[in-house]
């Protein structure tokens, strides 16, 4: 009996080292913290609010690409390049405006993403330019006596070439993982004008890129946009490690 009572012993010593060990083993595997990897790489699009345009309106065509290159977890390389050919009917004028342009800048992301989530809020700066033309199709003189007779509309074309801008714009927008790789967003733009080039006896009242002027110095600006996402490489996120402050008489203890 007393072999037996040994070994019995024995052998439930065994199993709660085993047990112990197990359990030691289990905590581990549930304290240790996943690699947590995000993507780099390029972001290449198209905006559907100008493309739509070109054919629900009749005197509008345009055509934007975008695309960005994610720099760190936050910053953003960004850029948009277009063309539009826009005609304005307004009561005393209509006129043609067309040419192209480009905007470069950066986006920061706002946003904390959760796992392996990849969606953006971002606020951002642009520097843009635009090349285009304006021609002037009719006009008529205002008249301050309506009384007298309506002025006869003057059939103009006058072309103006070679015609120049530059701005700056404060942007925010929000991008969307809607499939694998696939995003959807829109973004809101406010321009602030830095330098143009005038027409003589005429005005700059629509610039690609910049859209209608207002006052000669301020635009606002609007997109909604679909891109592809072209993975690159991935990096390792570290994960952060919580700064423990023991009080002093934590220490004396």
């Amino acid at each position: 009996m007393k072999h037996i009572s040994k070994f019995t012993f024995s052998i439930g010593l065994v199993l709660v080292c085993f047990i112990g060990n197990a359990q030691e083993t289990v905590t581990k595997k549930k304290d240790s913290i996943p690699v947590k990897k995000e993507r780099y790489g390029l972001r290449v699009g198209v905006d559907l609010y100008k493309l739509s345009r070109s054919f629900y309106e009749t005197d509008y065509r345009g055509l934007e690409l975008v695309c960005d290159y994610r720099l760190t977890r936050r910053h953003f390389l960004a850029a948009e390049i277009g063309n539009e050919n826009k005609t304005v009917d307004e009561n005393q004028l209509n006129f043609t405006t067309k040419g192209t342009y480009l905007k470069v800048g950066f986006d920061y992301n706002t946003y904390e993403n959760w796992l392996n989530m990849e969606n953006i809020i971002s606020v951002g700066l642009r520097y843009g330019v635009s090349s285009f033309s304006q021609t002037l199709n009719n006009y008529t003189v205002y008249n301050p006596n309506p009384y007298f007779g309506e002025t006869p509309l003057i059939v103009s074309g006058d072309n103006y070439d070679g015609l120049t801008a530059q701005w700056v714009e404060v942007v925010a927008g929000i991008k969307a993982k809607v499939f694998n790789n696939v995003f959807v967003g829109f973004s809101f733009r406010l321009n602030r004008m830095l330098s143009q080039k005038l027409p003589n006896n005429f005005d700059n009242l629509y610039i690609p890129g910049f859209n209608r002027t207002y006052n000669g110095d301020y635009g606002v600006g609007f997109n909604y946009t679909i891109s592809y996402f072209i993975p690159l490489y991935k990096t390792t996120v570290k994960a952060k490690v919580k700064k423990v402050e023991i009080s002093k008489k934590d220490k004396k203890n």
